[in-house]
């Protein structure tokens, strides 16, 4: 019988930094997330395994250096990757914007709207989770 070390033997600490932007022009080091999530071996999500242990899919918020938001990687009802920073309240949700697509590997672009304004982050890295 599998045990949960089988579902989260893929996970990964992912850093995603603030990417240039209008009021960051070289980015930001101290502003981003990071996340706790499974990764397949081409850096995608993994689904199946978000699935069966979502409760270990973690999401840090930070700005500043400074945690702002603790909270879960989750799936709306349209299939979409959010960040959940509390289940009972829908308008605090962080949206990744085609997180089913991306690719999180080092050097990768990917983006989330936060507060209906979307921004750009850099992966930094991603490690094994030790």
């Amino acid at each position: 019988m599998p045990t949960l070390n089988d579902y989260t033997e893929n996970f990964r600490h992912v850093r995603l930094e603030l990417a240039r932007e209008k009021g960051h022009p070289e980015g930001s080091h101290h502003e981003g997330y990071d996340l706790v999530v499974p990764l397949s071996a081409d850096g995608k999500l993994d689904a199946d395994a978000w699935q069966k242990a979502e409760e270990k899919c973690r999401v840090r918020r930070f700005d500043d250096d400074v945690t702002d938001a603790v909270g879960l990687l989750n799936r709306d009802e349209n299939g979409h990757w959010i960040f959940d920073y509390d289940r009972a309240i829908d308008t605090d949700d962080e949206i990744g914007f085609r997180f089913e697509d991306e690719c999180f590997l080092p050097g990768e672009y990917v983006s989330v709207l936060h507060h209906g304004h979307e921004h750009t982050y850099r992966v930094a890295f991603v490690r094994p989770l030790r």
